[in-house]
């Protein structure tokens, strides 16, 4: 994918699900078109990264899922950079697929926990930042899942993250502050690290699949694919483009929108 040298010089990002995928690719480009990047991540695999960016970027180990680590994360940017002049949302993943009669209580909340808390709570907590900045860029990452299989409270959680999106842009245009999404379809990645110091709570349900669990994953795949126009998954680059176009100062005239990212799939 083609480098924009220069096209976030003089600005400050924090990236949060920095560590890997998608996050990790938003992080490094950004730093590689000129910005300062914080890079948060619960996983301490999210330091591997800032060595690789180089230059003026930091890493940040905290728990989005909770206000107090939102807050963490954000106060300590702004002690590295003196600003925070974009936020990308990005913590989120399904953690289990299937049927929605076969979840438990606790998996529906850590379902939600896990992709609809993050992005609510670093809002909030950036926002006095670019307020008293005089504006700002939030790009949310959600997923065209909001329509699909075996996967009812994720689609839960990202339908929040399009209202949150939609409703912050209405209420904080006339601040200076743009707010948009992108909406991911299936994107191809390499398997999730862990780091073997990881503590009891875990990013992704790490219990080995059953025979049946299998079955509703490639329902979840097959169904992604056939609702992409193009029929295929995308690149972590492909996603990766797209937020950073609405990050960048190209799309000052684009607020309050979730952009499908899915070869055609609108979710």
């Amino acid at each position: 994918m083609r480098t924009f040298t220069g096209r976030f010089a003089g600005k400050t990002a924090l990236v949060t699900g920095a560590a890997q995928g998608i996050g990790r690719e938003v992080a490094l480009r950004l730093a590689r078109e000129g910005a300062s990047v914080a890079m948060v991540d619960r996983s301490e695999l999210v330091e591997d990264v800032r060595r690789d960016a180089g230059g003026d970027a930091v890493a940040i180990t905290a728990d989005l899922e909770g206000f107090a680590g939102a807050t963490e994360a954000v106060t300590r940017a702004r002690a590295a950079f003196g600003r925070i002049d974009i936020l990308v949302n990005n913590v989120g993943g399904t953690i289990w697929a299937k049927p929605f009669a076969e979840y438990e209580e606790a998996q529906i909340e850590a379902e939600i926990r896990r992709s609809l808390f993050p992005t609510l709570w670093c809002c909030r907590a950036v926002l006095p930042a670019m307020l008293a900045a005089g504006g700002g860029v939030i790009v949310n990452v959600s997923s065209v899942a909001t329509r699909g299989v075996n996967r009812v409270p994720y689609s839960a959680a990202k339908g929040g993250v399009n209202a949150i999106t939609a409703s912050l842009a209405m209420e904080y245009a006339g601040h200076g502050i743009r707010v948009c999404a992108t909406a991911p379809g299936g994107t191809d990645a390499p398997p999730r690290r862990v780091p073997r110091t990881a503590g009891v709570r875990v990013q992704r349900n790490a219990a080995p699949r059953s025979a049946d669990e299998d079955r509703w994953m490639q329902q979840v795949v097959d169904q992604t694919k056939a609702s992409s126009l193009m029929h295929r998954y995308g690149t972590i680059e492909e996603q990766a483009a797209a937020i950073l176009f609405l990050a960048s100062d190209e799309a000052s005239y684009i607020t309050g929108v979730t952009l499908p990212v899915a070869g055609g799939d609108l979710g």
